[in-house]
């Protein structure tokens, strides 16, 4: 049987996530076909947890581990991590030079798809909707008149690189727009302003296996929140999660599709989810998400679920696929 690598935490505010995705997955292995082992990366150390106790060091040099003298060669990575290093082509690039397969988007496609500025630029020229922007970097000197006269009030400012909405706000007044831009700039050096698209949340599972391409059911996100915030995706309780969701065969037909759309744009591989904003019967996109969370509430199991799908044979199917 073939060791595979679950591999969590990384080292962004979005390690704590990273964790809880990495046990639901790790629970969901088929361990009848593969032994798997949790790879904890934290801070330059990686590590191999067992029950949360390490319980052996990672070679770097060929990603194996020693455990009671016996070498253990990992043969394939299931990356977990979202954000830094996991999410933005990083660990991407030491799979690739190792020649070690993985689940996630390849170096280019993970680095695209995680600076929420470039890769709205590059989707924007393929005629994709969404709000208008102003990226500020770390240092830049801006005005905020003339941000409030180009994309009027309220508006959003967040991190460009970065997710579970750390760093996020809502800005309602023009004094509050100094204040948002440096909390966001704590997750990232380089921060977008955006229009306000007042509407509702949607988002839509992507796969691709082979030649078989799978779009998941959409989901509708209601949070009791002002915005789909950090406390709203990850308290029980504080957002409504409707999967599939209460619009239009014909409206669902369009996000699905344009969901596909982006998924080859962007040259995606393994699980993605793409988010909207749904406006007068328009979908803006929001972002695109190449290691969606995976902790037992998550909208892409909760998608799979929908879809009348198993976890743990889609892992399989995509594992195998990809060794």
């Amino acid at each position: 049987m073939k060791n595979i690598a679950i591999i969590t935490g990384g080292d962004s505010s979005e390690y704590v996530v990273s964790i809880r995705s990495g046990a639901n997955v790790l629970n969901a292995i088929d361990r009848k076909i593969f032994i798997p082992w949790m790879v904890f990366i934290r801070d330059n150390k990686w590590s191999i947890l067992e029950e949360e106790n390490t319980i052996a060091s990672v070679d770097r040099s060929d990603f194996s581990f020693q455990l009671n003298g016996e070498t253990i060669k990992l043969e394939y990575a299931y990356i977990m991590i979202h954000g830094t290093p996991g999410e933005d082509g990083n660990l991407q690039g030491y799979f690739e030079m190792l020649g070690i397969p993985y689940s996630t988007c390849g170096v280019q496609s993970s680095a695209l798809t995680f600076n929420k500025n470039f890769c709205n630029n590059y989707l924007k020229s393929f005629g994709i909707t969404m709000a208008r922007s102003i990226r500020v970097m770390l240092g830049e000197i801006i005005n905020p008149s003339e941000v409030v006269r180009q994309l009027s009030l309220p508006l959003f400012v967040k991190p460009s690189a970065g997710g579970s909405s750390f760093g996020v706000t809502k800005v309602k007044n023009e004094d509050e727009l100094a204040g948002a831009i440096d909390k966001a700039l704590k997750e990232s050096p380089e921060v977008l302003i955006e229009q306000f698209i007042d509407g509702k949340e949607f988002t839509c599972g992507v796969v691709r296996i082979g030649h078989k391409k799978i779009v998941f059911p959409v989901t509708e996100v209601i949070p009791k929140n002002e915005f789909f915030d950090y406390e709203a995706k990850y308290t029980p309780g504080m957002a409504d999660e409707i999967t599939p969701a209460r619009i239009s065969e014909e409206l669902t037909l369009e996000i699905q599709d344009l969901s596909s759309k982006i998924y080859d744009l962007c040259n995606c591989k393994g699980i993605v989810r793409v988010d909207y904003i749904l406006k007068e019967n328009t979908f803006y996109f929001l972002e695109i998400n190449t290691v969606p969370g995976m902790t037992a509430t998550s909208f892409i199991p909760q998608q799979i679920k929908a879809a009348g799908l198993n976890l743990t044979n889609l892992l399989t199917e995509i594992i195998q696929e990809s060794i």
